[in-house]
This record gives structure tokens, sequence and C-alpha cells, in this order.
């Protein structure tokens, strides 16, 4: 028997900026590995909509920002017109189905290898340490250090991946800044050995990021930004010494440029409260969320918004089945990043509910 749907927290609305949302249950955004040579595929129309409610909001899988920033085989990008224009038919089919979709915009840093960049070039990051070759089953290349001189194309190349996701007609970006990638390689100490402007102090090596989202809120607004971080990961060998600091510094310093929503991943044995005091607009929080936390994290006021990756992924009408507490699909792993434009990807079965 469904409970009570008014009693059910994550499917309570929520205002987020200018956004009315009609549940709390958020896409997380996840890569998938399905965009043929960087370009959005007609295959993701059915993908998204599949989980698109009247009022859901999704995110993208990540974008990658430029040739530069790609960091696995096959990711959609934003960085050419022929993109824009691949994306535009997915977005209007999620908009018809009445959900906010942003874009999530990234850049790779040194979590790729030269075999996706121009040339065969070296990867580019915050430092020439390269992650451990193997981790997590892939042929990392050592990376090169960006010259300060480089830093501000790369910057450059956000707010135009930005531009042209409003192009693509999508709500807003997140900016992400979270899982070892670029902007983290900058932010965290393990990872930034600079000892310019952008390495050292807290101040210095989140500057990159601060200037990143400075940029895109010049260029499309706060109100169509959001950022995701996750202070107390070490994802691909980028951990920090302070996470706490990290992430209270970020908090409260984002709220300069008054942007819509922070996205955190949790830890389970540290606490985003502080975060969350921090921050003044919407509170997402993701990292193996179920019904029974989620609905705890909406209840105790931890979190506005929750956003679920694979369990969305394996679900498609997971707000549906959170109303009714029904039973649900297990994720193949095996088959997270196939090239096949259905196994793994549009084959979850929904429920049959008369």
């Amino acid at each position: 028997m469904a409970d009570d749907e008014a009693m059910i927290p994550l499917l309570t609305p929520q205002k987020m900026g200018n956004f009315n949302l009609s549940h709390r249950v958020v896409l997380a955004p996840l890569t998938r590995c399905r965009s043929f040579n960087n370009m959005p595929q007609p295959h993701a129309i059915l993908y998204y909509t599949q989980r698109a409610t009247n009022g859901g909001f999704l995110i993208s899988e990540a974008n990658a920002v430029s040739t530069t920033a790609k960091s696995y085989p096959d990711i959609p990008g934003l960085w050419t017109k022929e993109q824009v224009k691949a994306w535009k038919p997915i977005v209007e089919a999620v908009h018809e189905k009445g959900a906010i979709f942003f874009c999530q915009i990234s850049h790779a840093g040194r979590a790729s290898n030269s075999a996706l960049q121009p040339d065969g070039e070296a990867p580019m990051s915050s430092t020439s340490k390269g992650i451990t070759p193997g981790l997590d089953g892939r042929d990392w290349s050592p990376p090169r250090r960006l010259s300060t001189d480089e830093i501000p194309n790369i910057v450059n190349d956000y707010r135009l991946a930005a531009r042209n996701a409003i192009e693509a007609g999508f709500d807003g970006v997140e900016i992400h800044g979270a899982y070892g990638n670029l902007i983290e390689q900058f932010m965290k100490d393990e990872v930034n050995d600079r000892t310019d402007q952008y390495g050292g102090s807290l101040e210095n090596r989140c500057r990159f990021a601060l200037e990143v989202v400075e940029a895109v809120v010049n260029e499309i607004g706060a109100d169509k930004i959001g950022m995701r971080l996750s202070p107390y990961s070490n994802a691909l060998e980028a951990g920090d010494s302070n996470p706490e600091a990290l992430g209270n510094y970020m908090a409260n310093t984002l709220n300069q440029f008054g942007i819509v929503y922070l996205h955190v991943i949790r830890n389970r044995a540290r606490s985003l409260l502080p975060m969350r005091q921090a921050f003044k607009g919407t509170f997402i929080v993701a990292g193996g969320f179920d019904r029974e936390d989620g609905n705890k994290a909406i209840a105790d006021k931890s979190a506005d918004l929750v956003a679920f990756g694979r369990l969305f992924l394996a679900n498609p009408d997971l707000p549906r089945r959170f109303e009714l507490n029904a039973p649900l699909n297990r994720c193949n792993e095996s088959t997270l990043y196939l090239s096949d434009p259905v196994i793994g990807y549009t084959d979850y079965p929904f429920l049959e509910v008369q």
C-alpha cells in the first residue's frame, strides 16, 4: 500500500531560484559514453525523457568544455555549434515533459589520457603529478602543468560552453567541481603543488574555481548556475588535508555570486551541515541515497533536494516508485559505459501499475 504522497518528504514541492519543482528527486549527472565522437545522439531523447516528470529536475551527463577537456571516449561536448544543434531536440523533448534541465559542464584535467587529447598531447592540470597508472583500471597519462597565462583560456572555455548550453535550450548549467576533475585538481592540496597565485593558500587554490564561476555568471546569469563539489572525496587521488575548511570556504564564497544551487557529494562519516548552513541558495545532496535516507535528509532540513545516480539510472520512474514504496530495479554495473544505444541505457523496465 502506498504512503500518502503528501507525507513523503521527497515528493513535496520546492522552489529553486526561479524554478518551481514538483518534487525533490533529482537526476544526478551520469557519464554514459554514448555520444559518439562527442556528439549528443538522438537516442538520448528517450533516455532523458524516460526520467523526466512535470516539475522534475534533471542534470545532464558531464559535457566537455573543449577538445582538451574529455575524460572518457564518447562523452558529449559543448564547444561546437554542431553539438549545440544536436542537444536542442533532446532538451526540447525534456521540456515537453515539463521538466527543468541543467547541463553539467566539465574539464577532466589530468583525469584523462593522451589518446583523448588533440594530437596525442599530455592532459593539462594544476600540476605535473599524474594519477597512479592503472587506478580504476584506466591508463592515465602524465599531465603537464598549466602555465599561469594559459589559465584564462580555460576559464573562457567554461564560459563559452555555458553560453552554448543556453543556446541549446538548457535552463542552466552545473559547473562540475567534484570527483577529481580539473577544478578539484586546483582546489585540493594533495594535488595542487603550485607556488603562484593559484597554489598554496586555500584562497589561492580556490581561485581558478571562482574565476570559472564568475565568468559563467557574467555570461548567463547567476540564476541559471549551480555548482557540484565533493570536498570529502579522494576520487582519482584528489584529496585535501582539511576538507571541512575547503567546503565551508566554497559554500560561503559562492554566496557572493548568488548562484541558484550548490550540489555536494556526502561522506557518511562527515556532516555537510556547516556547508548547508553557510550556503544561502538551494542545497542539493548526493552520494548513495535511497528512499529512506533521502526522505530523512529532506525532513530534517539537511537538504532541499536529493540527487540520485545509479538508482535513477536503473529506475526511470523513480519518483513513482518512491511514491508507492515499490521494489527497485538493480543497476547493472557492467552496462554503465557500453556504447550500445539501448542496453543498459533505455531498457530498464517501468512499473506496471494499473
